[in-house]
């Protein structure tokens, strides 16, 4: 049978992001055979091509609570929820978020009600800027899949009148329940549909690096990775054998202070010790830091999971954490 592809344009890629620079890089990658090849493609450009200023554009783009068609019926739940009271609480809110972050609050809101978005805010209003900025892209990145599988099933509804026995079709109204019962279900009930959701779409491994004294991303900052395979199982605190530490890969951030990749598009880590080393001493001379080394365990059951270390640096102290 032949393969049906679906075109998908600059115009209606901008009502699932209102990232310009988005919507540009989806439309050249366009068509797609698949919705699960458009949101491969979406997770790629938005989280490695679209810099922050393109992330900015999208969260500025992006509703509040029931303000255009798309929001509304994502947000039902919340509408349908909400009171005279608790929308005034959670108008309040999001101003008090967007005068501390200098952006909307952004909340993949398809399932949620008016009180567990609010006591979410109130939850993030606490974060660091750097990390809630990161949450933000994450959550918009959620609202784009959601947009994205209505928009292929309404493409490949409309194609089919030409293939009338196209698969295509029905894989997209199929996918549509499936990411939205993974973004919006219970953590149980989505468990159970986790097998049907590809399980690595972004390399297994990243990182990126903030300038916490600039307020900027960190670029030209050499990283190397590498996993423990020496004869003791882990390795241990004072050992000073290096030799069990064995080179995976390297790389540079960018202007953005993202990582290039640092090891291959593998289905499954090998479980065991992993160490992202920074070199900032290259980066900052002047700092007190010669070198970062961000040592970090992978077990078995993690071994499909996507893990993102990142270091936020200044010349005198860095921190970390795992995101996503």
């Amino acid at each position: 049978m032949e393969e049906m592809m679906v075109v998908l344009d600059e115009e209606e890629l901008l009502g699932c992001c209102g990232s310009t620079k988005f919507a540009k890089e989806m439309a050249s990658a366009s068509p797609f055979a698949s919705l699960n090849q458009a949101v491969s493609a979406a997770r790629h450009i938005w989280f490695n091509l679209v810099d922050v200023n393109g992330w900015l554009d999208a969260f500025s783009a992006h509703p509040q609570i029931g303000q255009s068609p798309w929001s509304k019926a994502e947000q039902s739940t919340a509408l349908a929820t909400a009171n005279e009271s608790s929308s005034q609480e959670l108008s309040d809110w999001n101003n008090r978020y967007r005068l501390r972050f200098g952006f909307i609050f952004i909340i993949c809101a398809s399932g949620r009600t008016a009180a567990e978005i609010l006591a979410e805010l109130k939850k993030r209003y606490t974060n660091r800027p750097i990390i809630e900025f990161e949450i933000a892209a994450q959550e918009q990145m959620k609202i784009t899949e959601l947009r994205l599988a209505k928009l292929f099933s309404a493409k490949a509804k409309a194609s089919s009148a030409t293939f009338q026995y196209s698969a295509t079709a029905k894989t997209a109204e199929d996918r549509v329940s499936i990411i939205e019962g993974h973004l919006c279900a219970s953590t149980e009930a989505s468990a159970g549909k986790i097998s049907q959701i590809p399980t690595r779409t972004r390399l297994p491994i990243t990182t990126h690096v903030l300038d916490v004294s600039q307020g900027s991303p960190a670029a030209g900052v050499e990283v190397r990775l590498e996993m423990w395979k020496g004869i003791q199982p882990r390795p241990l605190f004072g050992e000073t054998d290096v030799s069990g530490w064995v080179y995976q890969g390297s790389s540079t951030t960018n202007k953005d202070g993202r990582c290039g990749q640092l090891m291959g598009m593998i289905e499954d880590l090998n479980p065991g010790f992993y160490k992202i080393t920074f070199n900032t001493g290259k980066y900052c001379p002047e700092g007190f830091f010669p070198y970062v080394s961000i040592v970090f365990e992978i077990r078995e059951s993690q071994k499909r999971e996507h893990f993102h270390v990142p270091l936020l640096l200044s010349p005198f102290s860095f921190t970390t954490y795992r995101g996503s």
